[in-house]
């Protein structure tokens, strides 16, 4: 019998009991226990299982455990470490993920609602023998409910999480394991709303009190996508290891490896799918691993399970807004725009990187926006120079598109607004200017971003100029243009159809392998409008004033040529 796939599904427990298939990744709790740390900080990008494993780590320490959950897993051959800690500790387990809001108080109260939650759990405390009246009270400070919602002041918040380990150690007589998932999401969303001094002021004050002086704790894991500096946020803990995407340690348990891909294929029969999931979903470097995005992977052999003929598609990029990336785009520079089109052509680029950030500092400068590209998965690592800068590149076809589709949105953002520009240029090719048109074209090239990947083979380089010529001459709202249409005895690349009834304009686009073939490109476009008579479209039309271009690009430079149907 096939399992089904965990789609979008986070909770160990539901995946292992409702018949789901796991990639194990239980060779983390070894590891935890083996490379022991007090405080343990897991930045990774979004998406690449760090919910997933923090829920299984709740179930394994947690006092009640199910051990059949664990059954056939890899911790389980590590009888030494179950026999010592499977289910040994009372676990506090919070993800942060929706704490947001347009204002502090909104995502205060996110929070505060979110603790009460967890404590609500315990609700066995209220009764406990092992607890003081007082203590009794303190629990239900944390739960307290004022008006249909959760209520706590500034000072019980901040001391919640320190105060729950203690009653629960009261409780058990056991420290306490504190789980803190996606640390950095209310940071990140306070500082797009602009609460952020108040939400690391609440971050400190509550992180302090649980993780730096909370003499019940056993150990704590947090996880992230960005490693905000210890002087934001973790200030004084001294016991703190921090796990990036370049330490070698626990390098392959986020994500999926090349050999769980493997498996995962060969389990449902879609071995042949293997090259087409590496182009488009791995590229990613984590220490010593080569990782792939497991939500692509699991999203799109969900779908090849329904139909083996499924296209990879962009799941991990179209599970967010991507702002980032439209930031760095916007706000590139000359020599930043050229680096972006190494990017997109494949080549890396070498950048120092820092590793830890305030979020307030992310805009203070393009190399820090650098800086977190790679950290949040949009750019990886190839390897280090001699000086330690790291070598960038983008991990994989579907990171490409990402950049590619926000490069087409700031371009038609910034050069198709310069209105004069944009209607001399639609009078030149309605007059067939051709050194004015030619002009144009090269302006726009030089001072926009490429898109157009040196690897990729002519005709995917001739449809990145064909994407941006439509995109120039369909502002023109009085015009009406076609692309690719069937015309002749072929496909025109563009047919137009200004105001003027009888006017028609034909353009074939070609691509020259270099600067010195752009002529000969040039006229080979309009011998092919001639032959296959893409023009008679137009004619069917009634348009008899028809104009044929034959426009030749190789990389940011253009030839035009020009002729009449009268002329033929």
């Amino acid at each position: 019998m096939t399992l089904k796939l965990p789609v979008g599904i986070e909770d160990f427990r539901e995946i292992r009991c409702a018949g789901f298939y796991y990639v194990d990744k239980t060779k983390l709790i070894e590891q935890l226990l083996d490379n022991w740390g007090k405080v343990n900080l897991f930045t990774r990008p979004r998406r690449f299982g760090k919910t997933l494993n923090m829920s299984m780590l709740h179930r394994f320490f947690e006092i009640g455990a199910d051990q059949s959950l664990f059954d056939g897993l890899n911790i389980m051959l590590r009888e030494d470490l179950c026999n010592k800690y499977f289910g040994q500790f009372p676990v506090i387990f919070l993800t942060l993920k929706g704490v947001d809001g347009l204002s502090f108080e909104k995502a205060t109260q996110k929070l505060i609602n979110l603790i009460a939650r967890e404590a609500e759990r315990f609700r066995f405390l209220q009764d406990s023998d092992s607890l003081t009246e007082n203590e009794k009270e303190r629990y239900l400070a944390l739960i307290r409910m004022d008006n249909g919602k959760y209520s706590m002041d500034e000072d019980i918040l901040e001391s919640s999480l320190q105060t729950l380990s203690e009653l629960l150690f009261r409780h058990y007589g056991q420290k306490v394991i504190i789980l803190i998932d996606e640390y950095d999401v209310p940071l990140d969303k306070a500082y797009q709303n602009g609460y952020y001094k108040e939400m690391v002021s609440l971050i400190r004050s509550l992180f302090g009190d649980a993780l730096k002086t909370n003499e019940f704790l056993q150990f704590s894991v947090l996880t992230g996508c960005l490693r905000v500096s210890k002087e934001s946020i973790f200030t004084g803990l001294n016991n703190f290891k921090i796990l990036s995407i370049t330490d070698v340690r626990f390098d392959e348990q986020f994500g999926f490896t090349e050999a769980e891909v493997e498996k995962l294929l060969k389990d449902y029969h879609l071995e042949s799918h293997l090259s087409e999931i590496k182009e488009w979903y791995n590229g990613y470097r984590f220490g010593d691993a080569d990782i792939y995005c497991p939500w692509d992977v699991i999203n799109h052999v969900d779908l090849l399970c329904e139909n083996p003929g499924e296209l990879p598609q962009c799941y991990w990029i179209n599970s967010s807004g991507n702002a980032l990336v439209k930031r760095f785009v916007s706000i590139a520079n000359r020599t930043t725009r050229d680096e972006i089109e190494r990017l997109i052509a494949g080549e890396p680029i070498e950048k120092f990187v820092r590793l830890e950030l305030t979020y307030d500092e992310i805009d203070n400068s393009i190399d820090n926006i650098w800086s977190v590209l790679f950290t949040t998965g949009y750019l990886t690592q190839v390897g280090m120079t001699e000086q330690g800068d790291y070598k960038l590149v983008i991990p994989n076809k579907e990171v490409r598109e990402v950049f590619r589709f926000q490069i087409q949105e700031w371009f038609k953002d910034n050069i198709g607004c310069n209105t004069d520009r944009l209607t001399d240029f639609w009078n030149s090719m309605k007059e067939g200017k051709t050194k004015e048109i030619e002009h144009y074209l090269n302006w726009t090239l030089s001072n926009s971003i490429s898109v157009f990947d040196t690897k990729a083979q002519e005709t995917e380089k001739e449809n990145s100029y064909h994407t941006l010529l439509v995109g120039l001459l369909t502002r023109n709202s009085d015009w009406v243009v076609r692309s690719n249409v069937e015309a002749g005895e072929g496909f025109a690349d563009i047919l137009v159809e200004p105001e003027d009834p009888d006017a028609g304009i034909v353009i074939e686009l070609k691509y020259s392998k270099e600067a010195a073939g752009l002529e000969k490109a040039c006229e080979k476009a309009i011998k092919q409008i001639k032959d296959r008579r893409y023009y008679e479209y137009l004619r069917n039309d009634g348009r008899s004033d028809i104009t044929l271009y034959g426009i030749a690009f190789y990389k940011k430079r253009c030839k035009v040529i020009v002729e009449k149907m009268n002329d033929i």
